[in-house]
């Protein structure tokens, strides 16, 4: 038995976070046993366990995923801990020890301060001091402003980049802790400070000081001593500054180091009160190097220029060791695209995205502090001598997000898909989940934050990140009386909440909690959601209570292709529709989340409201014959995603959904709001082969267009960049824009059918149901979550369907096969894992699984090939030459002389032209053929 994978509120050893309330939780494997029969969680204030201040006690009711630890802890501490686990088979194992550590006290000596010169000035802030007897240990507990690096006797501390992130700091400002190894004798330890998010040019505005004009640091660096004593040095006035070596820098313009620059003059300091929030222990995960990628080529450009590719849209920046000549300065700028083979990036709009280095002729390691780049292409300027591009790495940063879940098909184009989506999340989870990475932009837009939350909760642990994002957007809600602001912190931007982008408040911390399984994530968020379903209300209120929302302006599905406008932003969906429909579902979501929480008054007050807003909504947008009166693919998309289709009218809204596809030639057309739902709407109502269709367009528009025309993450547009290989248009126009990788929470839950079960949440019980598709041949997953490692695989093969499914310790998953038949299922089971018994459910056998490894196979009661009908296109048809023999001999010989036109590109509808009428026996015996042919 191992038991691993110890972790507090989703981290692995934090080191100064807030622990508020800390959650335990382990991971069991490499065992016989199915199910944990018992545990014992032991916490000590010694490595050694010689102090142990909580000890559980071997009992049966720990849950493995969401340990709440009774028990108040200390400030300045390390904890170890360490579970025991009995399993129902009589097995036992140990963990490894763990460890946490909280946190300084609310008492600070440090005040802030900042240098005493041009507030222009780069500079770094210092103090000397002496160490006269052994050390046990130091820490530094601080912050600087705007961005940081710690650094003690000239050595960088920690791992970690872009301190303290971009958070909302006149609401609450997060402080850092630093595990310090100071010496005996003289030490020096200095606050590195650059302008970033706090005091640089940022925001829609593009102003600079948003939050504050001056550079500035608060610490307490405090050392215990083996003897007992403690010192502790606080940051005032005698501390020094002087500049380094950075000579400008901010999160657009990039960053020039000037390795030349004589750094020795000395400033006085002097202490400030910036407008921040109270002092906070760190919720944010590191910003780290997760991957380093060299070239994969040398470009020597049409246009003169020396250009690296680095093969990925990647974010961070470049490093090298120096080599260049005393004086040398170079020029490196950042792009994601080549135009007619040259450097391009002026879809970047006003950010400049340069680093600039001047050499000092000493070898050094060289790269950025104070900014990150988003791009594929490196033109390089200045370079003394021939380029080597082996002598470059880059260097890929995000927040620390352990790796969860990994696809792969038959399909190499749709694996890329897969990957797009995945780097396009590590592109853009820098501390908050921003929009792009690249442009004069960069910001925590809340509508792709909450329409990409349920694929990056498959991809990736995004517990700890979507914790600290919600105390951002909560901390806006309490400005904006509930309201929930576009973008997140805010910025200095104004506005009104709008539909799907207020989600955030909502739909992140649901999908969390779906998938962590964790209670605390939905406590602290709780007041946020009530916030915004109560705002929502009070805008209802204030047009007669019509439990409608249909004021204010509301982004809609932004970017959809059916908008009046050609090029423009806006789809054809009625806003007031969209924001009604969220509403709702929004509404609902607080029911169920008050209900968790045990809050049964809540629970029975926004579940009445919620059956409100339907009834309303179904009165609005629906006709008395069940017709929905938004006739576009999102307004039928999300009637149905979200339960708002009335009895009666299913069917009439599922064909609405199938003509619209139709009429627009079996292409999507939705934005922001129809795509992350389309195709979950199309697979669950009966229509799962169109929605292979659309994942496998391979035209305009399309997810795998993208990928032929290159891409590595995914685009902003669907038409970013033309057939042509030009770019098309540079106002809004990102190459690493996730939201459309939304796609792949469908691939997760559809494609291989893997889903928390809402009521056992955290994957302690699943739902597996894949809906294989032949257009693929097979497809695979592996998903490490929060209660283990599920496996799910299929395969279609000699026209049969196999599936393998790995089920951990302590779980249970219900298994749906489709289209089976139980008495045809063969089933094969790993030693010691029972057959489970199979129950016809329809057309589907459904199997209740225990924690093993199973195999089924069966040949499917429908076949799993492409059906040809007289609904198919006229151009599938005749691609196939068995259906196009069938059209040979049925149909061309009598009205061959009608010829094809685009406007009807259906069988059916040629067949019911003016100039045709054939009879309907005529078509069902042609329909009859079509359907046999292979």
């Amino acid at each position: 038995m191992k038991i691993s994978k110890l972790m507090v509120n989703r981290l692995t050893s934090p080191l100064g976070f807030d622990l508020t309330s800390p959650s335990l939780s382990y991971v069991v494997s490499g065992t016989e046993a199915k199910t944990q029969k018992s545990a014992r969680i032991l916490v000590s204030a010694a490595e050694d366990f010689s102090e142990v201040v909580y000890d559980s006690g071997v009992r049966e009711d720990i849950d493995r995923l969401d340990f709440e630890l009774p028990i108040e802890l200390m400030p300045s501490t390390r904890y170890f801990w360490k579970v025991q686990v009995w399993g129902d088979n009589g097995e036992e194992g140990e963990s490894e020890t763990a460890w946490f550590e909280t946190a300084k006290d609310d008492s600070w000596v440090g005040k802030w301060i900042s240098p005493k010169a041009d507030k222009q000035i780069q500079a770094s802030v210092y103090r000397d001091f002496t160490v006269d007897k052994p050390v046990k240990k130091a820490r530094m507990y601080g912050v600087g402003l705007g961005i940081y690096e710690l650094y003690l006797n000239g050595e960088k501390q920690g791992e970690e980049y872009l301190l303290p992130g971009l958070h909302s700091y006149d609401a609450w400002m997060q402080y850092q802790t630093f595990e310090l190894d100071v010496k005996e004798g003289t030490n020096r330890i200095e606050f590195m400070l650059g302008d970033g998010w706090y005091k640089g040019k940022f925001g829609l505005s593009k102003k600079e000081e948003n939050y504050g004009d001056r550079l500035a640091c608060i610490g307490d660096l405090v050392i215990w001593f083996e003897d007992g004593t403690t010192m502790t040095v606080g940051t005032d006035t005698q501390w020094k500054a002087r500049r380094n070596k950075v000579e400008s820098s901010g999160i657009y313009p990039g960053e020039h180091y000037n390795a030349m620059m004589d750094v020795s003059e000395v400033f006085e300091t002097e202490e400030i009160s910036p407008l921040v929030g109270p002092l906070t222990p760190r919720l944010s995960p590191r910003i780290v190097v997760n991957n380093r990628l060299k070239p994969v080529e040398l470009i020597h450009t049409p246009a003169g220029e020396t250009v690296l590719d680095m093969g990925q849209n990647m974010v961070g920046w470049i490093t090298f060791t120096n080599n260049q000549p005393k004086g040398t300065k170079l020029l490196f700028q950042f792009g994601e695209i080549l135009q007619d083979g040259n450097f391009y990036n002026d879809n970047l709009r006003k950010a400049e995205a340069e680093f600039s280095y001047i050499s000092s002729g000493e070898p050094e390691e060289v790269r950025p502090h104070f900014t990150f780049y988003g791009f594929r292409y490196v033109k390089i300027s200045g370079w003394t001598g021939e380029v080597n591009k082996d002598d470059f790495t880059g260097l890929v940063i995000h927040s620390e997000m352990t790796e969860l879940g990994n696809i792969e098909t038959g399909d190499p184009l749709v694996n890329r898909l897969f990957l797009n989506a995945k780097w396009g999340q590590k592109g853009n989870f820098l501390d908050v989940p921003t929009d792009c990475p690249q442009r004069d932009e960069r910001m925590g837009w809340t509508g792709d934050a909450q329409i990409f939350s349920g694929t990056a909760c498959y991809n990736m642990d995004t517990y700890a990140f979507y914790t600290k994002y919600g105390r951002d957007v909560y901390s806006e809600q309490l400005k904006l009386n509930g309201s929930v602001p576009d973008v997140v912190p805010l910025v200095n931007f104004e506005g009104d909440g709008s539909t799907a982008w207020g989600e955030a408040a909502t739909v992140i911390p649901w999908n969390v909690y779906l998938h962590y399984g964790k209670k605390g994530i939905l406590r602290r968020q709780y007041a946020s959601m009530k916030a915004w379903v109560d705002y929502m209300k009070e805008q209802d209120d204030k047009y007669g209570s019509k439990r409608l929302w249909q004021s204010g302006f509301h982004y809609a599905d932004w970017l959809a292709l059916d908008g009046r406008v050609e090029g423009g932003v806006y789809g054809a969906t009625d806003p007031f529709l969209v924001s009604s429909a969220y509403y709702y579902y929004s509404t609902d979501i607080v029911a169920k989340a008050a209900k968790v929480l045990g809050n049964e008054e809540d629970a029975v007050k926004y579940q009445t409201l919620a059956e409100e807003i339907k009834a309303a909504f179904q009165e609005e947008y629906f006709t008395k014959t069940g017709r929905l009166s938004v006739d576009t693919m999102t307004a039928y998309v999300m009637s149905l995603f979200m339960g708002l289709t009335p009895e009666g009218a299913y069917e009439r809204t599922c064909k609405g959904l199938l003509n619209k596809l139709k009429e627009n030639n079996y292409h999507l057309c939705t934005g922001f709001v129809g795509t992350p739902y389309l195709c979950r709407a199309l697979s669950d109502n009966g229509m799962n082969d169109l929605a292979y269709h659309l994942l496998m367009e391979k035209g305009f528009p399309g997810w795998l267009y993208e990928v032929i025309m290159g891409a590595t993450t995914v685009w902003e547009r669907w038409n970013s960049v033309l057939p042509n290989g030009k770019i098309s248009g540079t106002e809004m126009n990102s190459l690493n824009h996730y939201a459309y990788g939304s796609i792949v929470e469908w691939m997760y839950r559809d494609m291989i059918g893997i889903c928390p079960a809402e009521g056992e949440p955290g994957f302690r019980r699943a739902v597996i149901a894949p809906k294989p598709n032949y257009v693929i041949g097979w497809a695979k997953c592996t998903l490490d979550t929060a209660s283990g490692t599920y496996k799910v695989s299929w395969e279609l093969k000699d026209k049969k369907l196999k599936f393998c499914v790995t089920v951990p310790f302590d779980t249970q998953a219900k298994l749906v096969l489709p289209d089976a038949d139980a008495g045809s299922v063969e089933v094969k089971a790993a030693e010691g894992c029972s057959e489970a018994a199979k129950v016809q459910a329809g057309k589907n056998v459904e199997i209740e699984l225990a924690p093993g490894e199973y195999e089924f196979t069966y040949e499917p009661t429908v076949p799993y090939r492409k059906i040809y009908s007289i609904y198919s296109p006229v151009e599938d048809l005749m691609e196939n030459e068995a259906a196009r023999k069938i059209l040979q001999e049925d149909f061309f010989d009598v009205y061959g002389r009608i010829p094809f036109v685009k406007e009807t590109p259906v069988l059916l509808d040629l067949a019911n032209g003016p100039f045709t009428q054939m009879p309907y026996e005529k078509q069902a015996e042609i329909d009859a053929k079509l359907r046999q042919a292979e």
